[in-house]
């Protein structure tokens, strides 16, 4: 248990440059909490104690504000940074060395039974206010930015932004085990389309000059004779 707790604090310090001390990330961090309290819970919720698992799982919640259903599956190395609004459905699958920004959700579609929460692979990240929605598959090393709606599969080594998530970047190289926090450089579909209309506006704009131009010069030869 204790080389659990220790290995949930060395992965604060691997992933969040903020950290300054153990002191610090073991009083303070509410996604470490969070993580913590759900343990116990989920070792409460597999010995069929649900109301107990539900109780503490809840009270977590009014600490954190970040809500793991205990039935959930988390992996080892699991990094929330900051947490508030994060919600993990009962029926979700999370592997290792994931991390999690504010405002994910990781949840379901409809009221179906069974499985309906997604299955999210090794080294995924997700950022800020993404929803991952349905019993859907993030495959390993992907990443899925901000602001994204995921409700369909993806692949390994890919990464997926917008509304409905659309794949933008495979990666056909092997990808480094490390952990990969860079998610202000993923790329913006919506800013990529409003320049490549901007160009089109440009070489429309000269053509019709262009034309424009001879247009008077036909008028004034039409004039001068």
């Amino acid at each position: 248990m204790f080389a659990s707790l220790r290995e949930d604090v060395r992965t604060v310090f691997e992933r969040d440059p903020a950290a300054k001390s153990t002191l610090e990330v073991v009083i303070t961090y509410p996604g470490l909490h969070a993580l913590w309290f759900y343990r116990v819970a989920h070792r409460l919720y597999l010995g069929r104690h649900f109301v107990m698992a539900r109780a503490i799982s809840q009270f977590a919640r009014f600490l954190t504000g970040i809500e793991i259903h205990p039935g959930a599956r988390i992996g080892r190395r699991l990094f929330i940074d900051h947490g508030t609004g994060v919600v993990i459905g009962e029926t979700t699958e999370v592997g290792d060395d994931v991390t999690l920004y504010q405002g994910v959700t990781l949840g379901g579609t409809g009221k179906e039974h069974g499985k309906r929460h997604p299955t999210i692979g090794d080294r995924v990240m997700i950022s800020c206010g993404a929803r991952v929605l349905g019993a859907i598959t993030i495959g390993d090393d992907c990443k899925i930015g901000a602001g994204a709606v995921v409700v369909k599969s993806v692949p390994a080594n890919c990464t997926v932004v917008g509304v409905p998530g659309r794949i933008v970047r495979v990666s056909g190289q092997p990808v480094h085990r490390e952990v990969d926090l860079q998610h202000g450089d993923l790329p913006d579909p919506i800013a990529e389309a409003v320049l490549q209309l901007t160009a089109q506006i440009d070489r429309l704009e000269a053509r019709i000059a262009f034309l424009e131009g001879r247009e008077q010069d036909d008028i004034n030869i039409d004039t001068s004779v």
